[in-house]
């Protein structure tokens, strides 16, 4: 079930929370910057055309989108995003899809009207969100989403000595917890645009209270191409899990082999994972041929020498 922990390069899921104000769409385009500088960059719009204010800022491409704001149009348009080879995508904001017309809390209250009951109806509307966190997580390119934050107002001192009332940022518009799907979560304030990490997992801005700009975006990406290349080390372990299931010549034994290297094989790429799946089917072949059926060499079975069953193999390894 386990295999060797190996940091390997990634892409960013990074959340920029904050309230009216607070400069998401700005600082997001700035750490997208930084991420990509000579890449593409795309935004989804759910502000109203307010995404494409930031033009002469940098150069990206916007799609805006309009009511409803359900998870499978969001699902769309990551996709398209993704298939245009796009570097970073921008969602803004991704609170829509919880709390605007149509997103689930809308998607709810339809499907408890229908049944009369309210906890049925989640059954049948969480699998559309999780459904847009998978596409999330999934997708191809870096992902900065923005999520509205509940605002609430506290009296501070400023600078004169006087007490004033300062917005602040509560808990995000959106499901509880989803946070945790994310490598980085900023959290926004009003007052200057500064940014605090409540959630680092790449350990570059833990503990600091900076504005983001593009070398925010420059650090991240230092951090995410540090490792090793995910889709050469897919290849390398795949290469010694083909070696090591040549030499097999038992059906039991081979059935054994993938149980204990389960967990290198769920590491591979999803690529290699069907190459693999496809190796060890030309193996089962092989020895079944090999053996009349039985699984079982036919010498091992009458303590001899194992049969000699690598004809196919060789044509498997190429």
């Amino acid at each position: 079930m386990f295999h060797k922990a190996e940091k390997k390069q990634a892409l960013l899921r990074l959340a920029l929370c904050g309230p009216a104000g607070s400069g998401k769409t700005y600082s997001a385009l700035q750490v997208a910057q930084g991420l990509a500088p000579q890449g593409k960059i795309a935004m989804i719009d759910t502000e109203a055309g307010s995404g494409e204010l930031y033009a002469e800022l940098c150069a990206y491409d916007v799609a805006t989108l309009a009511p409803p704001y359900s998870p499978a149009r969001y699902i769309e348009a990551i996709a398209a995003a993704g298939a245009a080879g796009y570097d970073v995508l921008i969602i803004d904001s991704l609170s829509h899809a919880w709390t605007g017309k149509g997103g689930v809390l809308e998607m709810h209250d339809h499907a408890a009207a229908s049944q009369r009951n309210s906890f049925a109806a989640w059954r049948e509307v969480t699998p559309h969100h999780n459904a847009l966190v998978d596409a999330i997580l999934a997708a191809p390119l870096h992902v900065i989403i923005t999520m509205r934050t509940k605002t609430a107002y506290e009296v501070v001192e400023n600078s004169k000595g006087k007490k004033v009332p300062q917005k602040i940022g509560m808990a995000p518009v959106q499901r509880e917890g989803l946070e945790y799907e994310f490598t980085l979560v900023l959290d926004l304030s009003v007052e200057g645009h500064v940014a605090t990490a409540s959630k680092d997992r790449t350990g570059t801005l833990d503990g600091q209270h900076f504005v983001p700009n593009v070398g925010t975006g420059e650090t991240l990406s230092g951090w995410l191409t540090s490792g090793a290349d995910p889709t050469e080390a897919s290849a390398g372990r795949l290469a010694e899990l083909k070696a090591g299931a040549a030499d097999i010549e038992a059906l039991a034994e081979l059935n054994d082999y993938w149980r204990r290297h389960a967990g290198d094989i769920a590491s591979l790429t999803q690529q290699d994972q069907e190459v693999m799946k496809k190796y060890c089917s030309c193996r089962k072949s092989e020895i079944l041929q090999a053996t009349d059926g039985t699984g079982v060499p036919a010498e091992a079975a009458q303590g001899g020498q194992p049969g000699n069953v690598h004809t196919l193999t060789q044509h498997a390894r190429a």
